[in-house]
């Protein structure tokens, strides 16, 4: 019997911006940073996950196609190594589009990780802390004001999420109320998420404006201002908090490869590798997947993950000399949802909405999340959050500034005015 030995390594970019390597649901976000969810029953450790796989932590500098070696960086002083394949899979995602807008990037706050959950959580708490106090009392309109950009599934889970932690955490803080707080969602489209329909993204809007949040359609976010945001309608919004959901764009890295391309992404075959050049292939949002209708794969979760069972079994039949299978798959739903326990779901060609559309939602991510483990964690989670208020409390993962005591000399003893205990700061 034929064996199968080869060295597959694959290039990809984790969901999750912990220092160790960890998988995270894109789903999960919105839940972080709406306090639905624990970070760390979420996260899965990917050594964990991969036991009989060897794995290296590390940054990709380069790939050389000719001597099919990647060149990584580690460490604390990031030093390099090459990496020799014999297939190589290219599984880098995407990354945020900011469109070229002046200071768009330096100020906005994404939602590509959980590490921009937790920022964007953080933020929101500590405007409201600081828009509590007596002294901040002209700042509130800014502090309180928070926008984001998207009309997408991004976006709408996003301001779904940011609405329902502020209005659950405004009872705690007795300067505020709630017609100070601005919630608004800047969408180019005549109606917020456009895949599942105009029923649908129509009936969301409405949902979110009956909750506070404010639509602006056929709007575009035109330039980002010290004070606040202009729009493309010339309206200015003065805010400290954007959050940036509304666009992305391929991996730089793809870019350095002499490889075919189409719209800036990896072109492949329907057996997901690239053309003239064996033993490399690449899936998910860095690659063109044909369809059988003439057409691309779409970039969702739900075909990336079955893309990769396909690849895999591609990548053994191709080291035994057995025939490749194309990748072959249809849509099977999409959902959405809009906070305080509503959704909108469109399965099988069936609409859902309202709170069955939001049980879908969480049932299906449940199934979908990877270990035992981790769904017992999240179920748990969700069962206490039927009966209790949601913890709005900070990440934060600074050093305590430490203090030391000063010895006293004794030059220091006498009839002057002294401290006897005093303290000096050490940087």
């Amino acid at each position: 019997m034929s064996s199968f030995s080869a060295v597959v390594l694959a290039v990809y970019t984790p969901r999750s911006s912990s220092k160790n390597a960890t998988i995270a649901t894109s789903k999960s976000r919105y839940e972080v940073a709406a306090s639905d969810l624990d970070l760390t029953h979420i996260v899965n450790p990917i050594r964990k996950m991969l036991r009989h796989v060897h794995f290296f932590e590390g940054e990709v500098r380069s790939v050389d196609i000719t001597k099919r070696q990647v060149v990584v960086a580690h460490g604390f002083d990031r030093h390099a190594h090459s990496l020799e394949y014999d297939h190589v899979v290219f599984a880098l995602g995407s990354v945020t589009n900011f469109y070229g807008i002046p200071n768009l990037a330096d100020t906005a706050i994404t939602m590509k990780s959980l590490g921009d959950a937790i920022a964007l959580r953080n933020r929101l708490i500590e405007h409201l802390e600081e828009a509590d106090t007596e002294c901040a009392a002209k700042d509130r309109e800014s502090l309180l004001t928070f926008v984001v950009a998207g009309g997408g599934f991004a976006g709408v889970e996003t301001i779904g999420s940011v609405n329902d932690l502020l209005k659950e955490a405004l009872p705690y803080y007795p300067n505020l109320r709630s017609e100070m707080i601005r919630v608004v969602l800047v969408d180019p489209g005549e109606f917020v998420l456009p895949e599942l329909g105009e029923q649908l993204g129509r009936y969301a809007g409405r949902k979110l404006t009956e909750r506070g949040v404010e639509i602006r359609s056929n709007t575009k976010i035109k330039a980002v201002t010290s004070s606040g945001v202009e729009l493309s309608d010339g309206t200015h919004i003065n805010t400290r908090t954007l959050v940036w959901t509304a666009g992305t764009a391929p991996h730089p890295l793809l870019e350095k490869l002499p490889l075919p391309k189409e719209r800036h992404r990896l072109k492949v075959n329907g057996t997901m590798g690239v053309e003239g050049y064996p033993g490399i292939w690449a899936l998910g949002d860095c690659a063109m997947i044909p369809d059988e209708h003439g057409g691309y794969q779409p970039p969702t979760a739900q075909h990336a993950s079955r893309e990769g069972k396909v690849l895999a079994h591609n990548i053994v039949a191709n080291s035994l000399g057995k025939d490749l299978i194309p990748f072959r798959f249809n849509t099977l739903g999409l959902l959405a949802s809009i906070g305080r326990r509503a959704g909108v779901a469109r399965i099988l060609g069936v609409n859902f909405s309202g709170f069955l559309a939001w049980w879908l939602w969480r049932t299906i991510y449940l199934l979908k999340l990877p270990r035992v483990e981790k769904k017992v964690r999240v179920a748990l989670d969700w069962t206490l959050d039927v009966f209790f208020t949601k913890d709005f409390v900070q990440y934060l993962h600074q050093r305590s500034t430490p203090f030391v005591n000063t010895p006293i000399t004794s030059s220091d003893i006498g009839p002057k005015n002294t401290d006897t205990d005093r303290l000096s700061m050490v940087h």
